[in-house]
């Protein structure tokens, strides 16, 4: 497994109470040292008691204990500091911005100057959405565009199982790399870093609790946000479809909503697929209606909007712009 002393500092660092990725960005650039580090979190942070060296020392190995168990299943971490850590797209506040990340597979796919369009939706696609999504990702994978999505069932394994078919995936996970969740879903994670793709985490040991696991499952979505150049929304229920469509058995909402409403935040372009000829009475269909009508800077998928949103991208990586102007000249 491949790390740096600096990802492991950093790591630590996040381990002491109170201590977040915002205020990792603001008090830390990457390889400080040891003694630098307690400084900062004895002046800095709320700590009940004075760290020494020794504690750091003694916490750090037990993270590399933890750590050694993902031998196997982990290629490498990865923290801010170290000259292969990616860059994120968009406008993103410190405390969302990424510290370190564990990956298998092909870390460069997350590059910046990579091609990467996210792909997301519901779990429960029906046969009609299924077929529509497949198009659109075979339409990406054809320009050599990475797809991303979250590995979840439904849409985001629509979305990865088609760009395998002659393309690139990154499967971005609310798991560690050897508990990969959904356990359904474990050979199609293979899969993609058989095929020369990528799965990547922010955890590196299991969830506590269901409220920390929730959590994780957001930071997921956020980062399906925050590595993407556009990101397009298959089909998602609403936050309140169940009490539309008087549907009570099951959890309609999906984290899609929210990997659509970070990349709003982070001024990542949006596109969904919809046909108001044929989706306006289908509730698979409620989050897109819902962000047609609110938010005017959505684009409504077709193959030739697609053309253009593909060409774009394309466009601005080929000639070495930055992201700012890539995301201003998208839509225009």
């Amino acid at each position: 497994m491949k790390y740096t002393d600096n990802a492991l500092n950093i790591i630590t660092a996040k381990s002491y109470k109170g201590i977040g990725r915002g205020w990792i960005i603001k008090n830390l650039k990457g390889n400080e040292s040891i003694e630098k580090i307690v400084s900062l979190l004895n002046s800095n942070s709320k700590q009940d008691t004075l760290i020494t060296i020794d504690d750091f020392e003694v916490t750090k190995s037990n993270i590399i204990n933890q750590i050694e168990q993902l031998e196997g299943s982990c290629d490498g971490i990865v923290a801010i500091g170290d000259k292969d850590f990616p860059k994120y797209r968009g406008n993103v506040k410190e405390s969302e911005q990424p510290i370190f990340l564990f990956y298998k597979g092909d870390l460069r796919l997350l590059n910046i100057e990579n091609s990467n369009i996210t792909v997301i939706g519901l779990l429960n696609p029906d046969n009609t959405i299924e077929i529509r999504e497949q198009k659109i990702v075979s339409e990406i994978v054809k320009r050599g565009i990475t797809i991303i999505s979250g590995l979840a069932l439904g849409c985001d394994s629509i979305a990865h199982r088609q760009a395998l078919i002659g393309g690139k995936t990154i499967a971005i996970l609310p798991s560690s790399l050897n508990n990969i969740m959904p356990a359904k879903n474990r050979g199609l994670a293979f899969e993609i870093i058989e095929e020369g793709g990528l799965l990547v985490t922010e955890y590196f040991n299991d969830h506590k609790s269901a409220m920390d696991l929730n959590s994780r499952y957001k930071d997921r979505d956020r980062l399906q946000a925050l590595f993407c150049d556009t990101i397009i929304l298959a089909a998602s229920y609403a936050q309140d479809s169940s009490e539309r469509w008087k549907i009570f058995d099951q959890k309609l909402d999906s984290g899609a909503r929210l990997a659509m409403e970070y990349a709003r935040v982070y001024n990542i372009p949006r596109a969904i697929m919809y046909d108001q000829n044929t989706d306006t009475k289908n509730p698979m269909f409620d989050l897109n209606r819902q962000l047609i009508a609110e938010q005017k800077d959505i684009t409504i998928l077709t193959l030739k909007n697609l053309e253009v949103i593909i060409n774009k991208i394309k466009s601005n990586k080929s000639n070495g712009n930055n992201y700012n102007t890539y995301q201003a000249d998208l839509f225009n």
